[in-house]
């Protein structure tokens, strides 16, 4: 099924950015919004270079402030007419060891990466109920699948909760016209792991929203890109021994 009206959060940088410039290749009207404005400027300018035909729509968000989420949802629903897919991205990755004197870092890592991710979930969910219809994507990370230590530790567990909150949603809305996908990028380079220079099976930004662009259009219920090699290393990972797990955070 093609999804001619997609929203993304968290569009101004990153993962956001590159899904856009993909969904604008393939003829998609984008609802971008971000904090960062003026990069959401930019970015229009350069969809438009690539895909005049497309329609771009850009509003302020910043999704700690839960009932802007709500708002600005429904200015986007208003311009495009219908809302097709609604892609959860931002996030953020701050942190360190608990205990270390990071809880703040940590704090805000847990309210942006899920109680933010929640209040999107829950507006976009309250459209496509009210459409009876719509794709409903949210951005976890192959960290979701095991807890990490260090900076990791509560960005895994942030990953972790969305991944268990979008399928409780998916079976909440299973058998309807309403689909729910959780896509758990492995390393992909972008502003957010900057730090991670040398990471295994890092890939650029350009091929792995590539990737996370075309398992989204397949709508599955989990995806893990790119699919080489995450899609076996993510077998690996569930019966990984802790000691090696340590190794690799």
């Amino acid at each position: 099924m093609h999804r001619q009206n997609i929203i993304i959060t968290g569009a101004s940088s990153g993962l956001g950015q590159g899904m856009a410039i993909e969904f604008a290749k393939q003829g998609c009207n984008l609802g971008l919004c971000a904090r960062r404005t003026e990069r959401l400027d930019a970015l229009k300018s350069q969809i438009e270079s690539i895909n005049p035909n497309v329609n771009v729509w850009l509003l302020p968000l910043d999704v700690n402030d839960h009932q802007q989420v709500f708002d600005v949802f429904e200015q986007f629903t208003q311009l495009m007419g219908q809302v097709d897919r609604i892609i959860v991205n931002a996030g953020m990755g701050k942190g360190g060891s608990i205990g270390t004197g990071l809880f703040e870092a940590n704090k805000q890592t847990a309210q942006t990466n899920f109680i933010a991710a929640l209040a999107q979930c829950e507006a976009a969910m309250s459209i496509f109920r009210k459409q009876n219809a719509g794709h409903l994507v949210t951005v976890s990370s192959i960290s979701a699948l095991r807890g990490f230590r260090r900076a990791m530790t509560v960005y895994a567990a942030t990953k972790a909760g969305l991944s268990s909150l979008s399928e409780g949603i998916r079976l909440d809305v299973m058998n309807t016209p309403i689909k729910v996908t959780c896509v758990h990028p492995g390393y992909i380079k972008t502003e957010i792991n900057d730090h991670a220079d040398g990471a295994l099976f890092m890939v650029d930004a350009e091929t792995g929203c590539k990737a996370m662009v075309k398992a989204i259009n397949k709508e599955p219920a989990n995806c893990y890109v790119p699919s080489y090699p995450w899609a076996m290393i993510q077998l690996i990972l569930r019966i990984l021994p802790d000691k090696f797990l340590r190794k690799m955070s």
